[in-house]
């Protein structure tokens, strides 16, 4: 009877042991999920894995001590599983964040004027007659452009007066460059033409938008180099962001359903597509859930992901030069494929225009004018060539 009573003691002692240590380990876990989990790297199902795997843990420590049934060894399956799924989910994101993207958050330090690293800017062939030497121009723009706006800040700004920590020249992407434009952070902006909204917003606070072209660009599609698919028209775009159209069947291609990437609202390439569509509705975009500080998960427009049934939008420099992804495939428009020699001529479709975009007061740097005068002569022209855009004004 003692030895009986010794050894239900035991394993009270062990039970309560060892529901402590899950207990603590549950907690940190939770606590790193709601407080520090910076990169997003536990997930609410696997959240919601563990604390299956916690109670089915307890519910046998609390058995194993009232009932000598074998059958309380059957809630090893729970955590069993668990673990299987959990490992499953795991290897699947993992897969997911393998595939190869296409977004906006390239690293341009290649990019940065006088940066002798290594650095992919463009130059002219003799050196720039025209130079700043003070009252420099503040610049913002897209990602997109940030090449050929860096590369004009080279030539003419003085090296000297460019330091990383107080640089003249920002790439905040279209959005933020008109909001800095707008509150007077910025002289000049390098971006597309502005979606409805942000041209209201300059329109209300009583601002003159002076738009300026400065070179030319092919607006494209792309999907996965080995879809079929290699040529869709102005009505196919709007079918698939419609919603119209959801197989790639329904195109020519294979039986598979239609995943169509978005940019978020006022982006440069999300108003190009806007205009494309001509008024008809869009289909809501895909989502991903990221971090946002410390605080809580929220919902943003899913980066492109080269999946095999993806389609995507973007420029052509941007899409061949910048991202040099060779698993992606430019998708000719009307049977027009897009390039230097289709823009020139205007037969390529989708033809945007590069626009250095200022605020025309009477405060306005006074260098604004004679540098945009510089970036529109023959050598800022042949800048924007050997960027990779289509110059405004031809030899």
């Amino acid at each position: 009877m003692k030895k009986a009573n010794g050894k239900n003691i035991i394993k009270r002692i062990f039970s309560i042991f060892f529901g402590l240590i899950i207990t603590f380990f549950l907690l940190i876990i939770i606590e790193e999920y709601l407080f520090h989990n910076y990169y997003n790297n536990i997930q609410p199902m696997e959240i919601l894995l563990i604390c299956i795997m916690y109670f089915s843990g307890i519910l046998f420590l609390v058995l194993w001590n009232i009932n000598k049934s074998k059958l309380i060894y059957l809630l090893f399956i729970a955590p069993v599983v668990c673990i299987g799924f959990g490992i499953g989910l795991r290897e699947y994101r993992n897969y997911i964040y393998s595939i190869p993207r296409v977004y906006e958050g390239l690293n341009l330090y290649f990019y940065e004027p006088f940066n002798k690293d290594r650095n992919r800017l463009a130059r002219i062939d003799e050196i720039s007659n025209y130079k700043l030497t003070n009252n420099l121009p503040i610049l913002d723009g897209a990602t997109a452009f940030y090449p050929i706006y860096a590369a004009f800040v080279q030539e003419v700004y003085p090296e000297n007066e460019y330091r990383h920590w107080r640089s003249p020249v920002f790439c905040r992407r279209t959005a933020n460059a008109y909001i800095n434009l707008l509150e007077g952070n910025v002289d000049i902006i390098f971006c597309l033409e502005p979606s409805e909204a942000q041209l209201q917003l300059f329109i209300d606070n009583n601002k003159n938008l002076k738009f300026v072209p400065i070179g030319r660009e092919a607006f494209v599609f792309f999907v996965n180099i080995n879809n079929p698919v290699s040529n869709l028209n102005a009505e196919d775009i709007q079918g698939i962001y419609s919603g119209k159209i959801t197989n790639w069947r329904q195109l020519g291609g294979r039986n598979n359903r239609i995943l169509a990437y978005q940019r978020p609202k006022n982006s440069g390439s999300q108003t190009i597509l806007e205009k494309i569509m001509n008024n008809t509705p869009i289909i809501n975009p895909l989502l991903e859930d990221i971090m946002e500080d410390m605080e809580k998960i929220i919902n943003q427009v899913a980066v492109y992901r080269n999946f095999n049934n993806a389609i995507g939008y973007s420029f052509l420099m941007y899409t061949t030069e910048m991202v040099g992804n060779d698993q992606i495939k430019i998708l000719s428009i009307n049977n027009i494929y897009p390039s230097t020699e289709t823009i020139q001529d205007n037969s390529y479709p989708f033809i945007v225009n590069i626009y250095a975009i200022y605020n025309n007061t009477e405060e306005k740097n006074e260098n604004i004018e004679p540098f945009l005068e510089w970036i529109l002569s023959e050598q800022g022209q042949e800048l924007v060539s050997k960027t990779g855009y289509v110059p405004i004004r031809n030899k």
